[in-house]
């Protein structure tokens, strides 16, 4: 395959699925990862994607109104959640009042927190279940129930909201873009996360590579309202908006 026909297929397979891994590119391209490398660089430097820590981005932000369910969302970008989880639980401190956002990668940190001395509440049903079985001092919510996220939302949820004040509050998303923010699908569970996040000292938001220069229809935060957790970002952009703490980072 000739350099422009690869240039063509990663752009078409981009604009398909708006990320994609070296990984990926070399097992459906036929071709080896160093030549994957070179051709993601160029394309970068010509300012027709952007190219991340182990794949590239598409170049404009891409908005969509769909939203996987939980199970679906365990098995994407799963390494990197991992990752970004660990590095997340490490924040957390004995005194923390802490809460845990409903979502994938805040349900996968549950799994590396140690400190028993802080307390906890979330608006996940398998993120109180996850905690409690851990031993955890946790609290969730009241409210309904949104059958596809397994969250805790609606009027009762933000009513239960209003009494607390975290230290620390760790966020999922569907989007991250400059223009619009944090973004979410569901209105009503954007108001829950948007609530939790003004009753935060400190709020991170945990974000992999695919959430970026991504738009969903509701808007629960602006990107200056929390920290982004995430792993290698080369789309350094972001940096002027809000702080961005890589996995790995010191902290």
């Amino acid at each position: 395959m000739l350099t422009e026909e690869r240039y063509a297929a990663i752009l078409r397979l981009l604009e398909e699925r708006k990320a994609v891994t070296v990984v990926e590119l070399t097992e459906l391209l036929h071709t080896s990862e160093s030549t994957i490398r070179r051709d993601l660089t160029s394309l970068h430097k010509s300012g027709r994607l952007y190219k991340v820590y182990g794949g590239a981005t598409a170049l404009s932000s891409h908005y969509t109104a769909s939203e996987e369910d939980m199970r679906t969302k365990n098995s994407l970008y799963t390494e990197e959640k991992i990752a970004i989880a660990r590095h997340a639980a490490t924040m957390i401190r004995s005194g923390d009042f802490v809460y845990l956002d409903a979502g994938s990668t805040t349900l996968q940190m549950i799994d590396f927190l140690s400190e028993k001395g802080a307390t906890y509440v979330t608006n996940g049903l398998p993120h109180a279940a996850r905690l409690a079985s851990h031993g955890f001092k946790a609290f969730i919510l009241g409210g309904r129930v949104k059958a596809v996220t397994e969250a805790v939302i609606g009027a009762d949820a933000l009513a239960s909201l209003k009494g607390y004040n975290f230290t620390k509050g760790f966020f999922g998303t569907n989007g991250v873009s400059v223009e619009s923010g944090f973004s979410t699908p569901d209105a009503d569970e954007g108001t829950v996360k948007g609530e939790a996040v003004s009753r935060c000292k400190r709020a991170y938001v945990l974000a992999d590579r695919s959430k970026f220069n991504r738009i969903t229809p509701i808007t629960f935060a602006p990107l200056t309202s929390a920290a982004i957790i995430t792993g290698r970002l080369e789309d350094k952009k972001y940096r002027d908006f809000t702080t961005i703490i890589e996995e790995g980072d010191e902290h």
